[in-house]
């Protein structure tokens, strides 16, 4: 791999969604505080199981209805919690295919938020922090609020004004010399789960703005760049510096980020990404924005330190906890920033 390998970077497309969605705050076309029921009708009248653990039939009405900022701060009760045997969590896994991100396997949007709407909330709207699937619901509020579709948006108003020329939903066959295979750990060594000519050579029927871009190391240092620019680069306005802020502050209660200790291991969580809020380990640092990628991808701002990190490996990660490697390139980073 060198730096203009393309890679699947998994969930850190999750901020660059979330940044897509800020631009329609920017632009006035959607209010944080304002339901999302006139693009999402589907989400109009939401019920929500009675306790965590209830079956899905177990269901009271939801006492509000679901927000931006619900959405973009994973908190409108949709997604998965520490406990993965809950009832409502295995309709994710068995009816929105939610989970490591197969792109040729989920249905269209339409289709996709059909089934969507036929699953309770695991808890009320805003009461919880649950991970992932609220950026999928992003990325289809994006086209209906548009009337784009979603990979056509992003390229518009994202990925052309920085030149991430690399970044998108499918790798087109002339730039397939340059896609890297993805790997899983066996019991033995690497095996194969998808190679170049795969899942990501032809533009999937549901874009996933959960998990589903490519990418390469440039492309990410570019939207790094303008975060850290609070949202311009090289001229280029994407986001006004309102939006990066309010992207890039953590957003929940203590309570909700020891609920999420799993994913977010007591930090906090901005719009599509996690927020340091402590400095319990060596690499973190008060305000650092980022996130990581199932692919074993990682990539974060630390704005006070004006640096931007990034590391591309296409080996899965096999739970939710960062592996050695990762924990070891953000120990690596920090102390070059120190120096």
């Amino acid at each position: 791999m060198d730096r203009e390998t393309i890679v699947r970077i998994a969930s850190l497309t999750k901020p660059i969604v979330a940044a897509a969605v800020m631009t329609l705050v920017d632009d006035g076309h959607v209010v944080l505080d304002d339901p999302v029921d006139e693009w999402l009708p589907e989400l109009s009248a939401p019920t929500v199981v009675r306790e965590p653990g209830s079956p899905r039939d177990d269901v009271v009405p939801a006492a509000r209805s679901i927000t931006g900022e619900d959405l973009l701060s994973s908190r409108a009760g949709y997604g998965f919690p520490s406990d993965f045997t809950l009832p409502v969590v295995g309709l994710l896994f068995s009816e929105l295919k939610q989970g490591p991100t197969l792109p040729q396997t989920i249905a269209a949007p339409d289709d996709w938020m059909a089934a969507l709407g036929r699953i309770p909330l695991l808890h009320q709207p805003g009461e919880a922090w649950l991970y992932n699937t609220c950026s999928d619901i992003q990325g289809v509020l994006i086209g209906r609020v548009t009337g784009q579709p979603l990979p056509e948006f992003l390229a518009e108003r994202i990925f052309e004004p920085l030149r991430m020329l690399d970044t998108g939903f499918e790798v087109p066959a002339d730039k397939l010399e340059r896609f890297s295979s993805f790997y899983e750990t066996g019991p033995a060594d690497l095996e194969l789960k998808d190679a170049p000519g795969g899942h990501w050579s032809q533009l999937p029927a549901f874009p996933s703005g959960a998990g589903g871009l490519v990418s390469t190391a440039d492309d990410l240092l570019a939207f790094g760049r303008m975060l850290l620019a609070g949202g311009t680069l090289d001229g280029q306005q994407v986001l006004s510096p309102q939006s990066v802020a309010r992207m890039t502050s953590n957003c929940l209660t203590p309570a909700q980020r020891s609920a999420g200790q799993l994913f977010l291991e007591g930090q906090g969580w901005g719009f599509g990404g996690s927020v340091d809020v402590n400095t319990d380990d060596p690499w973190t640092v008060p305000g650092r924005y980022g996130w990581v990628g199932g692919t074993g991808t990682s990539a974060h701002v630390i704005p006070s330190l004006d640096i931007v990190s990034i590391l591309l490996t296409q080996v899965a990660m096999d739970s939710p906890t960062p592996p050695t490697l990762m924990r070891d390139f953000w120990r690596y980073a920090a102390d070059l920033s120190s120096r």
